[in-house]
């Protein structure tokens, strides 16, 4: 499994940044120290001021990777969905049965982030809490209709895909697999938000897991259908 990782690329939308941040070292610091950034200051009090004093560079240089610092949180969190999804297609693609393929995709999209040393600018366990909390963000703006016709979000939209074939495979009659998938997409992030910030109206403490309610939640849907 590792091996395998080790050799992957994971791939964004070109046209998110001006130039691929992964062409450089200037470029792979700005993609790490803006993780650090913004998961310890929040999106909106992140700038590019403050990344470039952080990484030792001009603001202008930054402005030659990514257009606004928005283009720069869509880029990290289309990597981190196909950080994703890689772990759903390495993780499903020996698996028979369907029932087992399907548990398994839920654990990946539902389950706490560990670190992954395959990628060593990128700290995995922080960009996963950036998207518990501003993955939104990303696409709840006037342009999101243009920028999802650029394919701004398409790795994320693949995510959902791919757990939707997993439920249908595990359910062919099942009428709504692709609203089920990004119900549960969208949910795992609600509920890693609320036990953090809300914890009163979640059953889940700080440190709990919320996937095996997430697998009772689909099991016993299709079960039902």
């Amino acid at each position: 499994m590792k091996n395998l990782l080790s050799n992957i690329k994971i791939e964004t939308p070109k046209g998110i940044y001006i130039k691929n941040p992964e062409s450089s070292d200037l470029g792979k610091r700005i993609v790490e120290y803006s993780i650090i950034l913004i998961e310890k200051f929040g999106f909106e009090s992140f700038n590019f001021k403050k990344l470039g004093k952080e990484i030792g560079s001009n603001e202008s240089s930054i402005y030659r990777y990514f257009e606004s610092k928005h283009n720069l949180l869509i880029y990290l969190t289309s990597w981190y969905w196909g950080w994703i999804e890689y772990q759903l297609v390495i993780e499903t693609y020996s698996i028979n049965n369907s029932k087992d393929k399907l548990i398994t995709a839920l654990k990946v999209v539902t389950r706490t982030t560990v670190q992954d040393s395959n990628y060593g600018h990128i700290n995995e366990i922080l960009l996963n809490k950036i998207v518990i909390n501003e993955n939104s963000k990303s696409y709840l703006t006037i342009d999101v209709d243009a920028e999802n016709k650029e394919g701004y979000f398409m790795t994320y939209k693949r995510v959902v895909k791919r757990l939707s074939e997993m439920i249908s495979g595990h359910n062919p009659k099942y009428k709504y697999p692709l609203s089920l998938a990004s119900t549960i997409t969208e949910s795992s992030l609600h509920q890693h938000f609320t036990k953090q910030h809300f914890p009163s109206i979640t059953n889940f403490k700080s440190n709990d897991n919320p996937t095996d309610f997430f697998i009772e939640l689909v099991l016993k849907t299709l079960l039902n259908e």
